[in-house]
């Protein structure tokens, strides 16, 4: 490379490296969240990982009952209610909602997409706990009824790849930056609540939660980057996205 191109091939890296970055942020993401799942599974077992989990929960729930825990009389109803923002029956009702409204404006890919997400998250969600078949802390602790095993959170691991599929689709529908870190927060702060919502019941381990949220936003950013990758194939190839309707096609 001669020094009169060094500037051009710098010009294209950087414009690379901006069209590209979601991608890599993705990738992050996916390496980050599986390297930590693997951390928590490994830490599962040890005695730094369960007295972790141990203080965590006396801390919510000092003194050993579904009734007495900490903060205001008010907080553990409110938990309760947050808590069913990732449980199957309204995470089922929500993504019914979404798909049929993508269909409906022939976002066919993303609908999809939606599909695979939620089936892979149950998937992943039953055959992660069937692997591992952690314990749920003591019923004395537990404010709500749970009916499987506790390693990782079912409720962390869904909420987290719907709400953050369903943030990472509308980003695309708003051009201000602001807008796309206000949707993205929103998913974020769902997802967060209805995992904390489920250590503060004494319904899992606080490594549990974190092993949900770590999963689920794996399996989010992977279905990103399914969609992209397609995307980016269907420009270069100058075909019709199937997200959008083809050429002719009537309104």
């Amino acid at each position: 490379m001669t020094r009169a191109q060094v500037p051009a091939f710098l010009r294209r890296a950087l414009r690379i490296a901006r069209t590209e970055i979601a991608a890599l942020t993705a990738l992050l993401v996916i390496a980050a969240g599986v390297m930590t799942f693997v951390e928590l599974a490994d830490d599962m077992t040890e005695a730094d990982g369960q007295a972790f989990d141990e203080a965590v929960l006396s801390a919510l729930r000092p003194h050993a009952a579904p009734s007495d825990a900490w903060g205001p009389w008010w907080l553990e109803e409110a938990a309760a209610d947050l808590t069913s923002l990732g449980g199957i029956a309204v995470l089922g009702l929500f993504a019914t909602a979404v798909i049929v409204f993508l269909i409906l404006q022939r976002k066919r890919l993303s609908a999809l997409l939606l599909v695979v997400g939620l089936a892979g998250g149950v998937a992943l969600s039953e055959g992660l706990k069937a692997i591992f078949e952690r314990d749920r802390p003591p019923s004395v602790y537990q404010a709500v009824d749970t009916i499987n095993a506790s390693f990782p959170s079912g409720h962390a691991l869904l909420s987290a790849v719907f709400y953050l599929s369903i943030g990472v689709m509308l980003t695309r529908a708003f051009p201000r930056r602001h807008m796309k870190a206000y949707v993205l927060g929103i998913a974020i702060l769902l997802t967060l609540l209805v995992g904390l919502t489920r250590v503060y019941l004494g319904a899992h381990w606080a490594t549990d939660v974190l092993a949900g949220w770590s999963v689920g936003a794996a399996w989010a950013m992977a279905l990103w980057l399914v969609a992209y990758a397609v995307e980016r194939r269907q420009i270069v190839h100058h075909a019709p996205l199937q997200d959008e309707p083809s050429p002719g096609t009537p309104a």
